[in-house]
């Protein structure tokens, strides 16, 4: 069973960076898909970005395409999200998930969730 934990959450203003990390647990494999997605306050969960196994094909929502950037170290078994020029429409928990043949922006398709990390830009 695999085990996600994010980390790097916190508040923040606007224009400010940060970067999140998920690492990952109970997995001998690393041929899985990560992805990051959000859930603010009265919204549905939505898709953020995501990577492939191998690490050739990264995956961006419009709204976030030129500030955030994904990564995965799988030596370290770990992804990460570097945030930048962060808005206050990005506040929201973000939670990383894996996933096995997955549609990399299909929320269904994942596996395995993290229990998420609060990120919150005042303006």
């Amino acid at each position: 069973q695999m085990k996600l934990v994010e980390s790097g959450g916190g508040l923040v203003q606007v224009g400010d960076s940060l970067t999140l990390a998920c690492t990952r647990a109970g997995v001998t494999s690393d041929t899985y898909a990560m992805g990051w997605f959000r859930q603010a306050p009265g919204k549905e969960r939505e898709f953020v970005a995501a990577i492939s196994w191998s690490g050739d094909h990264t995956y961006y929502a419009d709204d976030v395409k030129g500030r955030f950037v994904i990564s995965r170290d799988d030596a370290k078994n770990a992804v990460h999200l570097q945030m930048n020029s962060l808005k206050p429409e990005d506040t929201a928990v973000y939670y990383c998930a894996a996933g096995f043949m997955v549609r990399a922006r299909s929320y269904d398709d994942y596996q395995y969730w993290g229990q998420g990390t609060q990120v919150t830009v005042s303006s």
